[in-house]
């Protein structure tokens, strides 16, 4: 079997997004969203094994042996880096690698909403991207702190799992910490920022009940705080942060969420019609007054109506994204839900 670094530099030559090494099975390479076999012959469980070991270190392993699985970032110098997940199936390892572009990409190359870059340049309240897992949340987000960075003077705190994209010094300080070596948690690493004079502070993911809690907080006490969630749209994300607290505690946290809320940015990659790549469709919710008092009456299923009648004000539907999307010959018509 190749060495693992001449595998992992092909599928950045290829331009795949992500490579899977599972026994059984060649080394696969997702590229356009379709996963492609790259050869005949098969990993065996000493292959993986001899992978995992080249790349990381004897804390780590043993970390892995207890855990069952761990997550960390790579690099091939001077080329490529890469989000990694390595986790036992049937008693064998796998390794899942995420490719990481060294170049931060610019919103406008994004296609995303120019209404999310003055959200952005808010002093505080809470700012989300959401979609599903592999919809390029992590990238838009890596985007919007780079604008930031280049046109501000913020101090920018990003809490991340792993650390992904690389940020310099520009306009603004940016200290990027890693879950697991740079802080125990997104909850730990969260709460101590609070201490450390920042801005703008960027959490990976909001995924539980306390890194929500302390988001929100945050946002009230004259911080920007961005965030991820793994929802598809605007409406389930506002149930999500909500539907996470006790019921006892849910009419508080509606009524504060719906006063710290700046914005809700949700997208998926969607296959060119070319065929050369993917492409983000979008939904974008800005929190104005009418998007406040439905979140305060508890009727999110309104909320729909809101961005479809309120295009002035930068808001829109997937649905609306996606038929721009065809009419500037994008993507194909098949798209569209019918």
């Amino acid at each position: 079997m190749e060495p693992l670094d001449t595998i992992l530099t092909a599928a950045y030559e290829k331009k795949a997004s992500d490579v899977h090494l599972v026994v059984g099975s060649a080394p696969v390479f997702r590229i356009d969203g379709k996963l492609i076999p790259q050869t005949q012959t098969s990993l065996m469980p000493q292959d993986t094994k001899q992978f995992v070991k080249t790349i990381i270190n004897q804390e780590m392993w043993e970390t892995l042996e207890q855990k069952r699985d761990i997550d960390f970032s790579y690099s091939i110098a001077e080329i490529v880096r890469f989000r990694v997940n390595v986790f036992y199936q049937r008693g064998a390892l796998s390794l899942a690698f995420r490719i990481i572009s060294k170049e931060i990409p610019s919103v406008a190359s994004l296609g995303l909403p120019d209404i999310a870059k003055k959200l952005v340049q808010q002093p505080y309240g809470l700012f989300l991207v959401t979609g599903p897992t592999g919809s390029g949340k992590t990238t838009s987000l890596a985007a919007l702190i780079d604008y930031v960075n280049q046109t501000l003077n913020r101090h920018i705190i990003t809490l991340e799992d792993p650390i992904e994209y690389l940020h310099e010094h520009k306009q603004s300080i940016i200290e990027q910490r890693e879950v697991g070596s740079d802080t125990v948690s997104f909850k730990n690493g969260l709460r101590a920022s609070l201490r450390q004079d920042p801005d703008i502070i960027f959490v990976g993911e909001l995924r539980d009940m306390d890194t929500i809690s302390t988001a929100i907080t945050a946002s009230e006490t004259g911080h920007l705080v961005l965030g991820t969630l793994h929802t598809s749209d605007a409406a389930g994300s506002i149930e999500r942060m909500i539907d996470v607290f006790p019921g006892g505690q849910r009419d508080q946290i509606r009524l504060m969420l719906a006063n710290v809320l700046l914005g809700i940015l949700s997208q998926r990659l969607v296959p060119t019609k070319k065929g050369d790549g993917r492409v983000a469709a979008t939904e974008m919710l800005v929190n104005n007054t009418a998007i406040k008092n439905l979140i305060r009456a508890e009727k999110m299923h309104q909320i729909s109506n809101v961005l479809q009648t309120s295009a002035d004000q930068g808001m829109h539907t997937m649905e609306m994204s996606m038929k721009k999307l065809v009419e500037d010959k994008k993507i194909g018509r098949s798209h569209l839900v019918s």
